[in-house]
């Protein structure tokens, strides 16, 4: 009996420490992704799944032409992905005449989809605090496996 208790107690042991380990590292370091909406076409599809990571962001080094992964500024419980056009300081053609200059600690994120696609155009520039990953390469389809280039 106590053999069973034991080897019972070893498992479990086990994968709470292989549980924290998953958790951390999906949590803190990388992510898969599954992409919704039109607004990154033709780059991402719908249903596409991109391998994203976490640090970038932490130690803000985000650049133009990064694809993000942030909480919508209008709904924090849904997630946008956009490509980054603005960084602070940058001046930002908002309109046919006018401009924007983002502010510090914020970004200017697009789709690159411009026709169909809800971003900083429609509610202006995002805190650098929503962004939670950095896209580094689509996995999914299979045949359509890449990884992003900045300025693509």
């Amino acid at each position: 009996m106590n053999k069973i208790l034991f080897n019972l107690m070893d498992s479990t042991m086990y994968l709470i420490r292989y549980g924290c380990l998953v958790h951390c590292t999906f949590e803190y370091v990388v992510d898969f992704v599954v992409c919704s909406g039109p607004s990154m076409e033709p780059a991402i599809h719908t249903d596409d799944i991109l391998l994203t990571e976490h640090i970038s962001p932490l130690k803000r080094e985000i650049n133009k032409g990064d694809i993000v992964i942030a909480k919508c500024p209008t709904d924090p419980n849904r997630q946008i992905c956009k490509r980054v056009v603005g960084l602070p300081g940058d001046k930002i053609r908002t309109g046919f005449a006018s401009f924007l200059v983002v502010p510090l600690g914020h970004v200017w994120l697009e789709g690159d989809n411009k026709n169909n696609s809800m971003d900083s155009r429609s509610h202006g520039p995002v805190p650098q605090g929503l962004i939670r990953s950095r896209a580094v390469c689509k996995v999914w389809p299979f045949r359509d496996i890449s990884f992003f280039r900045k300025n693509e």
